[in-house]
């Protein structure tokens, strides 16, 4: 099977018709800002639908992807680059598994990952608040080194700013990102087509509730570590084997349940996940249940969630395996063609319930 890419007037069209269904899903009612808008769920869409993606509003930011695509020159398709951008605030900033340097290295090169991109740099600038122990400081700047060296992306330029005590919660990260893209066509949440099938790479949950167990101290005996790890060759294997793959997204913020409806927003299209086929841990699937709350509503920050041509799937599956970060890989679920911008989970018992966005924001400062 063939994959034509859009033409760039196509994309227009598509995208200025999309953003006017969005703007009619998302609108900003809020007169401050709390803690939802920026959990990645709903009350943020409608932060930045509503108010901060409608002034900035271009073609290319239009396209709301992980990582913006630029076009180089007259280089065409196999000529653009990938530019992404991400702060980082969470708390604590160690915690099993990870730490706020290599979550931030990990998720810059993710969203990089996510357009194809083979990352070539990334800027780290660091907000820092009075009375910051050096020692700890020191120990977020190796992490932040040994991140990247294991990523093989070097660390090109950056900006250090102190702020006063009480106004930063010790330390604040900001990233950003440059990749260039080799692979013609174009990943994109808008490329989803009816009879397409979602794959993932591996159980959902982890990174949210081992950032949540830290933090709150409970006393739980659950052995529960982040996930938190650079994606970009597991997605250069994919994209080697299934190079007609339509889209590659890491649920983070707002976790798997967002992520899938941000696609089936875009791309006008319905999404129908096998609830026994998403893999969550024992050990998550019992956090939640005593915690109340949707593991596929968690933030991850080692996944990937991959729309794919269902006569691709074999050949998908058999690359994530073959990774050392995709060897639980599965299909979840599949693209339907109505009804449109709507996620639906066949649940164990039988039945289908909607799966929405996140709403509120039940793990906060968790990325």
């Amino acid at each position: 099977m063939t994959f034509k890419p859009q033409t760039l007037d196509e994309a227009l069209e598509k995208i200025e018709k999309v953003r006017r269904i969005r703007q009619g899903k998302f609108y900003l009612r809020d007169d401050t800002i709390t803690m939802s808008h920026g959990s990645g769920g709903k009350a943020m869409h409608n932060l930045i639908d509503g108010l901060i993606g409608a002034t900035f509003s271009n073609p290319i930011l239009d396209r709301l992807d992980d990582a913006a695509v630029i076009p180089l020159g007259d280089q065409g398709q196999n000529g653009r680059l990938a530019f992404t951008t991400d702060s980082y605030v969470v708390s604590p900033l160690f915690f099993p598994g990870g730490d706020i340097g290599r979550l931030a290295i990990h998720g810059t090169i993710n969203d990089l990952a996510t357009a194809g991109a083979e990352p070539l740099a990334l800027s780290v600038a660091l907000i820092l608040e009075e009375g910051l122990s050096m020692d700890l400081l020191r120990r977020v700047i190796d992490s932040l080194k040994s991140a990247a060296d294991e990523a093989g992306v070097s660390i090109v330029t950056g900006d250090t700013k102190v702020v006063d005590r009480g106004s930063a919660d010790q330390l604040f990260i900001n990233t950003a990102g440059v990749g260039l893209i080799h692979r013609p066509g174009h990943l994109s949440s808008f490329h989803a087509r009816s009879g397409d099938l979602i794959l993932i790479n591996g159980p959902v949950g982890d990174h949210g509730i081992a950032v949540m167990m830290a933090r709150e101290a409970l006393e739980l005996e659950l052995d529960v570590v982040s996930d938190t790890a650079p994606l970009h060759s597991l997605a250069a294997a994919l994209l080697d084997a299934v190079p007609e793959a339509r889209c590659l997204k890491d649920p983070t913020r707002g976790g798997l349940a967002t992520c899938l409806n941000e696609i089936a927003i875009n791309s006008e299209v319905g999404i129908a996940l096998t609830e026994t086929a998403i893999p969550v841990s024992p050990q998550v699937r019992g956090a939640c249940e005593i915690l109340g709350i949707d593991p596929l509503t968690i933030a991850n920050e080692g996944k990937l969630v991959a729309v794919i041509p269902a006569a691709a799937e074999a050949a998908a599956l058999a690359a994530l395996r073959g990774h050392p970060l995709g060897r639980q890989a599965c299909t979840i679920g599949e693209v339907i063609g109505e009804p449109a911008g709507m996620v639906f989970l066949r649940t164990e018992i039988g039945g289908t319930r909607v799966l929405d966005m996140l709403v509120g924001d039940p793990l906060p400062r968790i990325c």
